[in-house]
């Protein structure tokens, strides 16, 4: 089982492996864990984060990825700020690019970060001591359905 909290209310951390199926789990690990806070799975904000979540955990596997390490994922929820805060930590220093690239209409991807772009409030990556960085973005979290 990856470690992880668990308890309904607190924030989530996990580590995965760095690899497709790595991705995969993080991003329906997510969903679950919001589930528990009163977003189901089809809500707003669930889809939001899986895209978010699925998109830098993707990017951690495929340029993030140093053999034999993980990627980490945390979710913390600020309910004054009434933001969801999702970082992905990979062991690469690659950095982001400064700019956002304009995909290739015909291309079959560079339109991740766009997404991240759109959907959260601001994004951005910082370096980890001693190796790696974390790719960050926060999104507003709406109030849960009523039980």
């Amino acid at each position: 089982m990856l470690p992880e909290t668990s308890t309904p209310g607190a924030d989530l951390a996990a580590q995965f492996p760095s690899t497709p199926r790595g991705a995969q789990l993080a991003r329906r690990h997510a969903v679950r864990w919001l589930e528990t806070l009163g977003h189901p799975p089809e809500s707003d904000v669930s889809c939001a984060v899986a895209l978010v979540v699925g998109e830098l955990a993707a990017n951690a596997v495929q340029h993030g990825r140093v053999p034999g390490r993980e990627f980490g994922l945390r979710l913390t929820v600020d309910r004054t700020a009434a933001l969801l805060r999702v970082e992905v930590d990979d062991a690469s220093a690659k950095r982001l690019p400064a700019a956002l690239p304009f995909p290739c209409p015909e291309g079959e991807s560079g339109r991740g970060l766009l997404l991240v772009d759109v959907l959260a409030v601001r994004w951005g990556s910082t370096p980890r001591r001693p190796l790696g960085k974390t790719v960050w973005a926060e999104l507003t979290l709406e109030n849960p359905a009523e039980p």
